[in-house]
């Protein structure tokens, strides 16, 4: 049935104009809550312009990341295949090539740089876009192949790329360089390195004494200004812009005026002295919630430019999140509860496969593709982007991927349902989650040993707090069939768990 789908899809697309494919724009944010937007019910943090295409268009309430960190939610997204199945499915800084955690040295060293590349040939959402006609961007952070390999955007689907290789790079959003396609831009920043404490003696309560971090080149101001530059060159012809923006993950770096909006509306603060890591700042909470609302006026920066272009109306555009809020660096998930109505603290949000770590806000808007207006509580997940981009693009869905078009929720139209969603996550010591209905599960601490699953009721019970494994025993047994099942041995030795039979 899929082989016969894959045809059809392909001619269709023979079938379509170029004027008849939608332009896509997918915007994705770094380490953003589920409820870190005010359309998601943030009181603290202003996000107009995402509000804005959340009340034009749909705003999906059970959507789901590929997995609670970087580089495998990324995969997920970009291939459209769960964990159990995903090239890549945790991060992993390839430190048999050196010292990678070294700054100073990958500044000169393109060998130090990047995460495990995705393997050549690789069916990606860019690939396939480009076999219809597609021009195809990202810009922002990758963290899917590092420089000097197989894994580079150019060699994955995509005709331009702008930004950072490397998610250990974007540990500073004033770094010596960004990449643009194959080859480095230079910035007017010198070197401080992720980590660089005050000086001795400087008085924390002295914002002089954080001038070091504040420095010319500010990454997301020109990765913005090259995504806007992409929109324009592509205006003529079908586009996807995949905009991967590094923020709000920290480091807290920040416009200065958006800091001082912040500042003056939250009073007072502690400094961040910087001993979760990262950078110290004066104002850390000001500075977060100045993060959000700069990458919600880019989002407003972008939609004018697809007006201006005389494009937004047969521009879809898709915002989310890579996963749930983070818990270092100065970040206060606490202040800005930023995962409600889940638990936004660390053992429940980033790095951990619970509600607040994998369901992220997803908002979909486009006047040409979305019928707008609405809620939407379908269940889904990143692996569900790839079959509906193909689906609008008029794309060869492959055989072997996981995802589910959303496209009929899009349209309101009946939408088929997932039998369930799975993740695994070869770190944090192990983990393994279902979504199945109502029911969710989890297998935590593999890696000690334990195979026991964890069974919550997420209608009666969404923050996860009553497990009901042992009255529910039919429901674990199913559940344990498809985390058997759906899986299979990864590739890389990196992302193998043995108590699984790896």
């Amino acid at each position: 049935m899929r082989n016969l789908l894959i045809a059809l899809s392909v001619w269709s697309a023979a079938l379509l104009t170029a004027s008849e494919q939608p332009n896509i724009v997918y915007i994705l944010a770094d380490d953003l809550g589920y409820a870190e937007l005010g359309c998601y019910g943030q009181e603290k943090i202003e996000t107009p312009h995402i509000d804005a295409l959340a009340a034009n268009g749909i705003r999906f309430t059970q959507h789901y990341s590929g997995s609670p960190v970087c580089a495998p939610s990324r995969c997920v997204l970009m291939t459209g295949k769960h964990t159990g199945n995903a090239h890549i499915r945790g991060n992993d800084e390839w430190g048999e090539r050196g010292d990678t955690w070294n700054f100073a040295k990958a500044v000169d060293d393109p060998n130090l740089e990047g995460q495990r590349p995705l393997p050549v040939g690789t069916n990606t959402i860019g690939s396939l876009l480009q076999s219809v006609g597609y021009k195809t961007a990202i810009v922002g952070k990758w963290g899917l192949g590092a420089p000097l390999t197989d894994g580079i955007p150019t060699k994955q689907g995509f005709d331009f790329f702008y930004g950072y290789n490397c998610q250990r790079q974007a540990h500073t959003f004033y770094p010596r360089h960004l990449w643009k396609n194959e080859e480095k831009d230079w910035l007017d920043n010198d070197l401080v390195v992720p980590g660089t404490k005050l000086d001795e003696g400087a008085d924390p309560n002295d914002p002089a004494s954080y001038a070091r971090y504040q420095l010319n080149d500010y990454t997301p101001e020109l990765m913005l200004r090259e995504a806007l530059g992409f929109v324009r060159e592509s205006k003529d012809s079908p586009f996807f812009l995949y905009f991967a923006s590094p923020i709000p993950h920290v480091p807290l770096q920040a416009p200065q005026d958006w800091v001082e909006h912040y500042r003056k509306k939250f009073g007072p603060e502690e400094p961040y002295l910087g001993d979760k890591g990262y950078f110290p700042n004066r104002t850390p909470r000001a500075t977060y919630a100045a993060m959000v609302s700069y990458l919600d006026e880019q989002v407003g920066d972008i939609v004018a430019e697809l007006k201006a272009q005389g494009v937004y109306d047969n521009t879809l555009i898709l915002f989310s999140s890579d996963n749930g809020p983070t818990y270092n660096g100065g970040s206060d998930s606490a202040f800005f509860d930023s995962a409600a109505p889940f638990k936004s603290e660390y053992g429940w949000a980033k790095g951990f496969s619970t509600e607040g770590g994998i369901r992220v806000p997803m908002v979909a808007s486009g006047k040409g593709v979305v019928h707008g207006g609405r809620t939407s509580q379908h269940i889904s997940a990143f692996w569900d982007v790839l079959p509906t981009v193909c689906e609008l693009a008029g794309a060869p869905i492959p055989d072997d991927v996981d995802g589910l078009s959303f496209v009929p929720t899009l349209m309101d139209r009946p939408q088929d349902a997932h039998a369930f969603l799975y993740w695994e996550f070869p770190a944090y010591q192990g983990q393994q989650a279902v979504r199945m209905g109502d029911w969710k599960a989890l297998r935590r601490n593999i890696f000690k040993g334990n195979m026991k699953l964890e069974l919550f009721n997420l209608r009666t019970d969404p923050r996860e707090q009553f497990d009901v494994a042992d009255s529910n025993p039919e429901v674990v047994a199913r559940i344990e069939a498809i985390m058997e099942r759906e899986r299979t041995p990864p590739i890389l030795d990196r992302f193998k768990i043995k108590q699984l039979g790896d």
